[in-house]
């Protein structure tokens, strides 16, 4: 298969008919689709609904090349006194992986489709829509490593499993990768998985994760998106949850040029408790952008989103969310509040909120706020002797941990915490912008 280059702009380097052809059949069968629909829509314009906040003209500009080369980054320093299971993926393919992984773990690199488990082969491209979302077409097309990680039924590891994504920016060249990882936690197990994407230098991270969470299993799932400053970041979470099980889901997003996460949930089964919360924050000239789709597929379901951000500068945040409940999704309860805050004239934000209810006996609510630190909250700090600079970054601080708190695995949501107050005494306590 061949398609112009103008169709497909952001392919370099490894060609995908190629690729799709040196693939074992179960993985050529997706890739080649997947390949086909990225040539049917190429990157998404301001006429695409979902993206019609989201310009992607910069974007189009590049010609990057194939992530290569080591990347000398640790983890952020709130992160350091995290205890866990550390992997790292590094320009899209998997390092060595760990060897005292807990007891029901299972960690398979991605880097040879041919020798994957079964388990892998039967989910693998399952879970999310290559119709829905064209990167993650293009992810599927182009993968070339990433990871695995299963949890058996019944397992219950203590401590959370961190997966670190980096990217290595190239010498004046825009460098592009796919990591594609994939989640399966069976069931009645119950793990944690902290994500962080970090990177240095001018790229495209492109990373689609996959989740599977069976019945009456959980996962608490916090994303840290810490990119570079001249990083692109477009992340593509998907997930399927099946009855009674939970998933506690948080994106903090700090880092990027450019930065989007789409979290896309299916809520296929009864009792299903779910939540996707997050924080973005935004300085200089960043643009954040959080949109989310829950499928509320099957009766008794419990939905939660809180997403809140922090803007100064001439950053711009856009939070787009949606809530679909179907005709057999009777007793449904969803919840979705989008609040940012801006602490500059110059910075800008787009909301959409978004209910879709086809059930007669539900609970559903949404909402939206924009708006500026109250002068009069200001006031009642500084008249204790608190300096102005220092009385903004105290409220600042404390309407950003309100959501942070949603967080349900206690040490992950200090860490998550202590990351964002560094960031908000680097962009708001000290400049009083």
């Amino acid at each position: 298969m061949t398609i112009d280059a103008n169709t497909l702009p952001l392919v370099a380097g490894d060609d995908p008919a190629a690729l799709a052809a040196a693939s074992p059949d179960w993985l050529a069968t997706l890739r080649r689709a997947a390949l086909a629909r990225y040539g049917q829509v190429g990157l998404p314009g301001p006429r695409t609904e979902a993206w019609k906040f989201t310009g992607l003209n910069a974007l189009k500009a590049l010609q990057p090349v194939p992530a290569a080369g080591a990347v000398d980054l640790g983890l952020p320093e709130a992160l350091k006194a995290l205890e866990c299971v550390s992997i790292r993926v590094v320009n899209g393919r998997a390092e060595a992986l760990p060897s005292d992984l807990p007891a029901g773990v299972e960690v398979v690199s991605l880097g040879d489709p041919a020798a994957v488990p079964d388990w892998v082969r039967v989910t693998l491209g399952g879970v999310v829509s290559i119709e829905a979302s064209p990167f993650a077409a293009l992810n599927t097309a182009q993968f070339t490593g990433g990871v695995a990680i299963r949890v058996a039924r019944g397992a219950m590891p203590e401590a959370p499993i961190l997966l670190s994504l980096l990217q290595a920016g190239g010498d004046g060249t825009a460098t592009i990768a796919h990591p594609r990882v994939l989640v399966v936690v069976e069931e009645g197990a119950s793990a944690d998985l902290v994500t962080v994407h970090q990177g240095g230098g001018g790229y495209l991270a492109n990373p689609v994760t996959e989740i599977t969470v069976a019945e009456g299993a959980r996962l608490g799932h916090a994303m840290l998106q810490a990119e570079g400053p001249e990083a692109f970041h477009v992340a593509t979470t998907a997930l399927r949850l099946a009855g009674r099980a939970t998933y506690d889901g948080f994106v903090l997003a700090t880092g990027g040029r450019l930065a989007r996460h789409e979290v896309r949930a299916e809520l296929d089964g009864e009792h299903i408790e779910y939540s996707i919360n997050g924080v973005y924050l935004g300085a200089g000239e960043q643009h954040h952008d959080i949109t989310t789709f829950i499928d509320h597929a099957r009766p008794h379901g419990t939905s939660h989103e809180m997403v809140k951000g922090v803007l100064t500068g001439r950053s711009r945040g856009v939070f787009q969310g949606k809530i679909l409940v179907r005709p057999d999704a009777q007793k449904t309860d969803g919840f979705q509040m989008n609040r940012a805050l801006l602490l500059s004239r110059d910075a800008e934000v787009d909301s959409k909120p978004e209910l879709e209810i086809y059930a007669d006996d539900v609970k559903c609510s949404h909402g939206a706020t924009v708006g500026e630190l109250e002068d009069e909250q200001l006031f009642y700090l500084m008249a204790r002797g608190i300096p102005r600079a220092r009385a903004r970054a105290m409220l600042v601080e404390a309407y950003v941990q309100e959501a942070i708190a949603l967080i349900g695995r206690a040490p992950v949501r200090d860490a998550f915490a202590a990351v964002a107050t560094a960031w908000l005494d680097r962009h708001v306590a000290g400049t009083g912008e």
